[in-house]
């Protein structure tokens, strides 16, 4: 009956090689590729962003996070007072302010709603 079933013997399994310093570049090659592409565009506009908002004065023209356009009336270390119409007032937080806008755009807009 051998003669149509070959017998099976066992073999020695292969011997498996440690994963060495070549194993570890790609991890490491895609962990760099997040780094550069991820986190320093972030940090870079995290430093502007808060550049930004230490720059602020009294008569620059803003706008907020919310959309919300307005000048500079007062400010101290955490709150800015937002004149966004002829004596009304908004306080909002340093950090809500999004963009700083160029001189004279407070005052176009409120030209044009007139």
């Amino acid at each position: 009956m051998s003669f149509f079933i070959s017998d099976a013997f066992a073999q020695a399994a292969p011997a498996q090689q440690e994963p060495g310093l070549a194993g570890l570049i790609l991890p490491l090659a895609i962990l760099l590729i997040f780094f550069f592409l991820f986190v320093l565009p972030q940090q870079r506009r995290a430093k502007e962003q808060k550049k930004m908002i230490q720059s602020l004065t009294k008569g620059s023209e803003v706008v907020t996070n919310g959309g919300l356009l307005g000048r500079v009336a007062d400010l101290d270390e955490n709150f800015i007072q937002l004149e966004v119409a002829d004596n009304v007032y908004v306080y909002v937080q340093r950090h809500a302010v999004a963009a700083l806008m160029p001189k004279g755009t407070y005052k176009a807009k409120k030209k044009a709603e007139k």
